[in-house]
Parts: structure tokens; sequence; C-alpha cells
């Protein structure tokens, strides 16, 4: 059974009311999720606060101590301009992150598999000691670095199809050998990195703006497809950030619902065939609340199979 994690402190992140990235976003999937009849079949997880050590994987301490000394009880805090931090966003963030761990969790004990994670503030900009792009903790990072220190799994795969490149995934396990990167994007665009790599541990994929599904789906199979299924995961995970979608603004890519689900399947099949059906989807982007709501059910019921 797929197992949904979330929390209502996700909703208490406030970055401001012209920020893209609302609340609305999560009532939107849920909404969808009662009215497709998805959530029917689905279990529902509260999800914990990360411990400290779990950020440390990925995180340096004297970053860490910087979020945790700025966070504000009243009033806001722009990091980066992006990056806002309201009195609620704290407690959101490390829910967030907690989510992933405690989905990997789930997973591993047999408890529930495939897990989605329903969370904001979304995490694939935040790089070891920088946040930035509304991100403050690698939710993806975290996850996936608990899932090989926790549970000793040798290699895992990280997919990311969000339009915005996920270059703190990619700068926090550059040259590890045991994490596959493998991401879409437009470019040029925010933030204007993943198009040169010198490591063998990263397949990007830069999309000029104007792409679609035959520029996508053709780039999954001759580059993801391949690399993943070489590399043979003992887990897959997916920032599925859904911005890439052709009625959603914040890019210039024109993904549609069916891509996500196309997509969703080729990785379920690569996970059933090489990490035991091991899943584990986060929440990233994706800013239009119909596109984003249709395209996050979407994926999960391919996630269900």
């Amino acid at each position: 059974m797929l197992g949904l994690v979330s929390h209502p402190e996700c909703l208490e992140h406030d970055p401001g009311p012209l920020h893209p990235d609302t609340r609305g976003r999560i009532d939107a999937i849920g909404n969808q999720l009662i009215a497709s009849g998805l959530d029917f079949v689905l279990r529902h997880y509260d999800a914990p606060c990360v411990e400290r050590a779990a950020l440390e994987r990925v995180h340096a301490p004297a970053y860490l101590d910087r979020i945790f000394a700025v966070a504000p009880q009243s009033g806001s805090v722009d990091i980066d301009g992006d990056t806002v931090l309201s009195p609620g966003t704290l407690n959101a963030a490390l829910r967030a992150a907690g989510a992933g761990v405690f989905g990997v969790d789930l997973i591993m004990r047999g408890e529930a598999n495939p897990v989605f994670c329903m969370v904001r503030p979304p995490g694939h900009h935040a790089e070891s000691d920088r946040a930035m792009g509304f991100c403050l903790f690698n939710n993806i990072a975290v996850a996936a670095a608990h899932a090989m220190a926790a549970h000793g799994i040798e290699r895992v795969a990280i997919v990311d199809f969000d339009a915005h490149h996920g270059n703190g995934t990619e700068e926090i396990f550059a040259g590890d050998g045991r994490v596959l990167f493998c991401s879409s994007f437009q470019h040029p665009f925010y933030p204007f990195t993943g198009h040169e790599s010198d490591t063998t541990n990263l397949v990007g994929v830069p999309m000029s703006a104007g792409a679609g599904s035959a520029e996508f789906r053709q780039a999954v199979r001759d580059h993801w497809l391949p690399a993943i299924d070489a590399f043979a995961p003992g887990m897959i995970f997916i920032s599925a950030g859904f911005d890439a979608h052709m009625a959603d603004d914040m890019s210039g890519l024109a993904l549609t619902d069916a891509d996500y689900a196309w997509v969703t399947g080729e990785l379920v099949r690569l996970a059933a065939e090489h990490g035991g059906g091991r899943i584990l989807s986060m929440l990233e982007g994706g800013y239009e609340y119909h596109s984003l709501a249709r395209s996050a059910a979407a994926h999960i019921k391919a996630l269900i199979g």
C-alpha cells in the first residue's frame, strides 16, 4: 500500500502573499486525491521532525546552526530573496525532511511501499551549506543518505524532473559513487547550473524552453533509463516537481499530466527490477494548483501501479 506522509505544520510555512510556495499547493493535491478516489487506497502518516543527526549527513553543522539561529518568532527573515523564513517555517522544514526519513523507515520495515511525501518547503536547491530557491533542507538528499547510513542500501538513484535543476542535490552527492543523480530541467533557467558536469554519477538533461512530451520522453529513454538500469540501485528516490507542466508559468517547458504518469511508471518498473520495488517520492515544485493537483494524482496513481 502506498504511504502518504505529510503534516499540518507544513501548511504553516508562510513566505508571504506574493510567494509561489503557498499552502494551497498541499490543499490542491489533497483535494484532488479525494475527488479521484485515490485517497481511499492510501495510508496516511504524520511526518515527524527530522533529527539533527540526519540533517548533518548532508548539511554542514555551522549552516544548520545559522538556520536555527535566524528562525523568527514573529515577522519574517529573507535568506536570499526567494527563500523566506516565517514563524512556522522551521518546523515545516523539519517535518518535510523528517517525512523522507520516516518514509524510508516505512519502506524498509515493509509497512508501506511506495511512499509519497506531500510536504513543503521543497528541498532540492538547498546545498550542503546554503539555502536557496525556496529550500532550507535538502529533503531528498536527507532521505537518500538515511537509506544508506541507517539501512545499508549500497546504491541509490535520485531522479529529479522538476523544471529547475536540483543544484543542491547535485552539489551534495557530486562524486559519490553510491548515488546516481538523474535530472531534467529547463536551461538556461534558474539556477543556471547542471548543463556542465565533470563527475561520473550525474546524468543531467538540459531542455530548451518550449520542449514538451516528445523531447522529455526521448531524453528519459536515451539517458536516464539506461543509466539507472546499469547502476542497479537498491532504492529509487524521486524529486517530484510538477512545474514543467505546460500550464505552470514557473517554466517554459510543456509537459503534461500523462508525461508524469509515464516517467513514474518507468521508474516503478526499474525499482521492481533492481531494488525490490523500493521507491520514495518527495514533492518539490509545482505552483499552478490545477495542473499540480492533476499531475501529482497521476504520479501517485502510477506509483501504486
